[in-house]
């Protein structure tokens, strides 16, 4: 192999890292710079079938007070999809953001049957205001 070849090869592998991290800071701006009345009206969809609020039982969907840094589908006293038992994800703003937008392109074959936001403006304010109300499992006045 070429050392042109290895260069380019190496900046290939290198490209989805970089991209995740400037995926990331950009969510992370969008999030800061989010709407918390709208993030309100858009997890009324949400609360639905989820609670945030720590303590309250499951409903059609687990609670997801404290659902940063959870492993998808391992909430005690819920039964999830066996995909979603075996995904492998981990809560974090990127995979709320991935899973919101469109939950059976993260995790082909999950129950949930919702469709997803498409407005990555609409995905932040739901997640500025799942933070701002339990999904960081941090007590709330």
């Amino acid at each position: 192999m070429t050392r042109r070849r290895r260069i380019a090869t190496r900046f290939a592998l290198a490209m989805p890292l970089l991209a995740g991290a400037v995926g990331a800071s950009e969510l992370d701006d969008r999030i800061a710079g989010a709407n918390l009345k709208r993030g309100q009206l858009f997890y009324m969809q949400c609360k639905t079938c989820h609670d945030l609020e720590a303590g309250l039982p499951h409903r059609v969907g687990p609670n997801l007070n404290g659902v940063l840094g959870r492993k998808a589908g391992s909430a005690a006293g819920f039964k999830y999809s066996d995909v979603l038992a075996k995904s492998g994800v981990v809560w974090d703003r990127e995979t709320l953001d991935a899973w919101i937008r469109q939950p059976a392109a993260l995790v082909p074959g999950n129950a949930m049957a919702y469709p997803g936001f498409a407005s990555d403006a609409d995905r932040a304010a739901v997640i500025a205001w799942m933070l701002a109300n339990g999904a960081d499992g941090a007590a709330k006045p």
